[in-house]
């Protein structure tokens, strides 16, 4: 079981001093008047509940954000839906939110999902929403992929991602909204994902598997205290967003055999806060991506100013999908083998999808546990854009087999259509405070001629090794500083400098390359 703490904002009122009159008419005029006053403060309440401050110098979803209070409150069980996770309640979604639809101008309204198991296909959102799930509340996805409707390829990948042409839709989804909340006595969105695995892996499906929430183009999304698991594909998937605050949320999908169920994937967004969650997934815990190739470039929108604070991560540790004569490792819930041999994953990854741009990204608090890798950053020649302004504070890592990574050669290509001569630019990447135990390799940055990695600064750094070999700490075509004490002991490419800042040792070789992928 796991616990995560509240956020500690706190509202406050301003008191101001009024004149009274030294008679008051009646107690009438007086309970008349309190009335006003506490209409008034709860009007300002909800004006202000989605305003940005400035934050390090960047805008930034405002913190301990409080959703707003709903004029109209709609029970999902008015509209016909039966939660015995065996009748479809599609039309009972699609009611509820025509009927809120209609109140926009009137400031919306909740849908409040009782306790109970709701089987839904996919349906949709519309603005000044919150959508409530109550304890005990279970909104199932439905499997048959036929319920599944078919969208065009996001204009920043071209392709459906894993399949030419169309994709199927996420089971919530929205487009175009504003002021949008997804809250709950953590209430649980179940994807029942375990088919589309199963499909995915057999080349039974002819389409791109469909997220669990999508929410694109939209702005002022919050999304709190619910569990999400077991996603067909990607968990949550805000594309094209600004003012996102993810907070107080638990995902869930098996560490092996769900391929491709990230938890949170931030795609060409802006102004987004990640914090106080645990994701526990068989694929990148977080990854934040901008556009594949040619056509993140043509779209054009980065990925900049997200703040991820105090996130537990868990990825898979390393299989591929084969069905050996004598497999290494059965799942027999699953129906199919699985043998430790090669795909990876992190606990949160930059890339590699981040052609349009990734900057101004702050990451404190993370602690990924039992991973493959730790923090990543993964791209190559053909998707453009940059990786600039990274700073990763207090990181812990407890059984990880890479710590930090930087990977430039991560050659995964829509189609033959990209510019080998589109190169990413990396630049400015910190990290301080790095600890943890049971790592094989703390840092692996393994830059190339063409994509030279630049501006890296590492600080308090002290990682217990498992893997007593030689090549500890790998690099590659890197520029940067190291002050103080790092253990392991960083390679030469590297500057020296003390804890004061004096420079101690100039690299004499930034592209001296030991990069050991053996372990």
């Amino acid at each position: 079981m796991v616990e995560i703490s509240p956020p500690c904002g706190r509202l406050q009122f301003l008191q101001q001093r009024r004149w009274l009159p030294v008679t008051l008419p009646c107690p009438l005029t007086v309970f008349t008047g309190m009335w006003i006053l506490v209409f008034c403060s709860i009007f300002l309440w909800q004006k202000s509940s989605f305003d940005v401050v400035r934050l390090f110098g960047h805008t930034a979803p405002m913190e301990g954000l409080v959703p707003r209070l709903r004029p109209m409150v709609l029970n999902l069980s008015d509209f016909g839906a039966v939660g015995d996770g065996r009748t479809l309640n599609t039309e009972a979604f699609e009611s509820a939110v025509a009927a809120i639809s209609r109140l926009r101008g009137k400031g919306g309204g909740q849908l409040n999902v009782p306790a109970g198991r709701w089987l839904t296909a996919p349906f949709n959102l519309t603005s000044h929403m919150t959508l409530f799930l109550a304890e005990g509340a279970i909104i199932i996805g439905i499997q048959d992929e036929s319920y599944w409707p078919l969208m065009p390829p996001l204009p920043s990948y071209g392709y459906g991602r894993e399949h030419i042409g169309p994709r199927y839709g996420s089971l919530i989804h929205g487009q175009h909204l504003k002021d949008v909340v997804i809250t709950g006595h953590n209430g649980t969105i179940d994807g029942q994902g375990q088919l589309w695995w199963i499909k995915y892996r057999k080349k039974l499906l002819n389409y791109t598997r469909g997220p669990l929430l999508q929410i694109m183009w939209s702005s002022d999304i919050v999304i709190s205290n619910i569990t999400l698991r077991d996603s067909p594909f990607w968990t949550i998937h805000p594309y094209d967003c600004k003012n996102v605050t993810l907070s107080r949320l638990t995902i869930l999908a098996p560490v092996i055999g769900a391929p491709n169920t990230d938890g949170i994937d931030p795609d060409s967004c802006e102004n987004m806060v990640i914090e106080n969650s645990f994701i526990c997934v068989g694929d990148d815990g977080i990854a934040i991506k901008s556009g594949w190739d040619q056509y993140g470039i043509a779209y054009g929108r980065p990925s900049t100013n997200i703040l991820i604070r105090n996130v537990t991560l868990r990825s898979v540790v390393r299989f591929t999908y084969s069905q050996p004569q004598q497999p290494l490792r059965t799942l027999p819930i699953l129906n199919f083998h699985v043998s430790l041999l090669s795909i990876t994953s992190a606990g949160l990854s930059i890339g590699s999808e981040m052609s349009g741009g990734v900057s101004n990204i702050t990451i404190e608090g993370i602690h990924v546990w039992e991973s493959r890798r730790g923090v990543r950053i993964k791209t190559a020649p053909g998707r453009g854009g940059y990786v600039r302004g990274i700073s990763c504070r207090n990181l812990t890592l407890d059984n990880v087999r890479v710590g930090i990574v930087v990977k430039t050669d991560y050659n995964e290509h829509p189609d033959a259509g990209y510019d080998p001569r589109a190169l990413p630019v990396i630049n400015g990447l910190s990290f301080v405070g790095v600890h943890g135990r049971g790592v094989r390799v703390p840092v692996r940055i393994s830059g190339s001629d063409e994509i030279p990695v630049r501006g890296v600064t590492l600080r308090d750094m002290s990682v217990g090794i498992s893997y007593k070999k030689k090549h500890i700490f790998q690099c590659s075509y890197v520029e940067g500083r190291v002050f103080g004490s790092v253990f392991p002991e960083p390679c030469e490419n590297f500057d020296r400098y003390d804890e004061q800042g004096r420079l101690v040792k100039r690299s004499t070789n930034q592209n001296a390359t030991d990069i050991d992928y053996g372990f």
